[in-house]
């Protein structure tokens, strides 16, 4: 069963790689396969498929749209680049504010949000706009690994090593990941000022962006609060309560974000495409349910290695190629998921190297969360070396191509590779140094 199982999770993975906008639909291919083979089980949907992080995940991706479309976070970016003199400072702050809303927000609304200002900048400065869009784009992919609610890769981090929402900040009396990742944005913000430092010229007039309604702002506010409340609820002893509780918390204020919009019936200004007094629903797929339901396969495959003992045979691997040293096995972890996430998609990797990490910390005595942490860094940041390594970034580059300017490989790895290298080298030193 090892043989078909491995070999089934192969072919998978090899179209995830080659059918990139199929990928949902060949998760659950490969998930009715295993079924026929009797290696997963009907009952395994309700027991292997984690839906404490899928209610988080759909429940923050309600808000996060209707947040995106309320004009605000374009309202923030545009108070920024007002107060800001020169051009390089200004896409900056752009670059600082698409950051800050990826802690919250899912990283290809982001971009979608704050791009048209950088674009707007580099029309009527007559420059190409193509370095500042992927300064957004990399900034976005890095800020989504803060939080429990910022991007797929940390809400099933959460789900598999039963995290709250306040853990993500302080997790037994140590600085987590949050910290660590705000510490390698520093570290990246040089890189980003070394490609823009020559755009000394004067920013004058933008065009006034308009908040077109609060309510989601607050929605997503009460909900955040809401999952720092219930960070609390959990005892030592009893854990779990307060991180199933964030999966309920994300799902109710995902309903109230929908009723809200149903009954006051928001329209946009503009729509993504171009059609004015659209609904939401209309214009932008509001509800990611491709990724929602590739999750949940992933769920299923990932299982069923685990069930067949391929997660405890790769953990071994590792172990025997680490010796004893811990270092060695930290970083092959770091290091490797930033090789791997460069190339292909993060969620399943993540997924699939959860399992492995945490027998690979059993097995040699490690704190499990170092090489949690460690691999979440890696397959979040290691995304922004090229521009397919993050849907961010391939998002990105077909904007660009709609306005004339194409990308090259080349181009983007000059910008995303050394922001990478410095983001997870300060990222990852200071949790070895707090977790080791």
């Amino acid at each position: 069963m090892k043989l078909f199982t491995l070999t089934i999770f192969v072919i998978t993975y090899f179209f995830f790689i080659w059918k990139k906008q199929y990928k949902a639909q060949v998760c659950w291919i490969a998930c009715a396969i295993l079924f026929l083979l009797g290696i997963i089980r009907f009952f395994d949907i309700f027991t292997v498929i984690n839906w404490n992080v899928l209610g988080i995940f759909w429940g923050t991706l309600v808000l996060a749209q209707l947040f995106s479309l309320s004009g605000v976070p374009a309202y923030l970016a545009n108070i920024l680049v007002v107060k800001a003199k020169y051009v390089n400072w200004a896409i900056l702050s752009v670059c600082l504010v698409a950051g800050a809303i990826s802690v919250f927000v899912e990283n290809v609304a982001t971009v979608l949000i704050i791009a048209p200002i950088a674009l707007a900048i580099a029309r009527k400065l007559k420059v190409s706009p193509v370095p500042f869009l992927i300064g957004i784009a990399i900034s976005s992919n890095l800020q989504g690994a803060a939080t429990l609610v910022g991007d797929p890769p940390s809400i099933i981090l959460a789900g598999f090593s039963e995290m709250n929402f306040n853990d993500f900040f302080f997790l037994s009396g140590k600085p987590s990941i949050f910290f660590a990742i705000e510490l390698g944005a520093l570290a990246s913000l040089g890189v980003l000022y070394s490609v823009f430092r020559r755009n000394r010229e004067p920013v004058g007039a933008v065009e006034k962006a308009e908040v077109n309604t609060w309510t989601p702002t607050f929605l997503l506010g009460f909900m955040i609060l809401s999952l720092v409340g219930a960070s609390f609820l959990g005892t030592s002893s009893d854990h779990r309560l307060s991180v199933n509780l964030s999966g309920i918390i994300c799902v109710v204020f995902g309903f109230i974000g929908l009723m809200w919009h149903e009954l006051t019936g928001l329209r946009v200004r503009k729509s993504s495409r171009g059609k004015p007094g659209s609904t939401l629903f209309h214009d932008i797929k509001i509800l990611d349910w491709e990724t929602f339901f590739f999750l949940a396969g992933i769920f299923l495959i990932v299982g069923s290695l685990t069930k067949v003992g391929i997660i405890d045979d790769l953990a071994n691997l590792f172990i025997r190629f680490a010796g004893e040293n811990r270092l060695i096995a930290y970083l092959a972890v770091v290091w490797g998921s930033v090789f791997f996430s460069a190339f292909v998609d993060n969620v399943p990797y993540v997924l699939t190297m959860l399992p492995v990490v945490r027998g690979l910390a059993l097995g040699m005595g490690m704190n499990p969360y170092l090489l949690y942490f460690g691999l979440l860094i890696g397959a979040s940041v290691g995304g922004n070396i090229t521009p397919i390594g993050a849907s961010a970034n391939v998002v990105t580059c077909g904007m660009l191509k709609k306005h004339n300017y194409n990308v090259d490989f080349v181009q983007f790895v000059r910008i995303g590779l050394p922001f990478t290298f410095f983001a997870v080298l300060a990222s990852s030193t200071f949790i070895w140094l707090i977790w080791k």
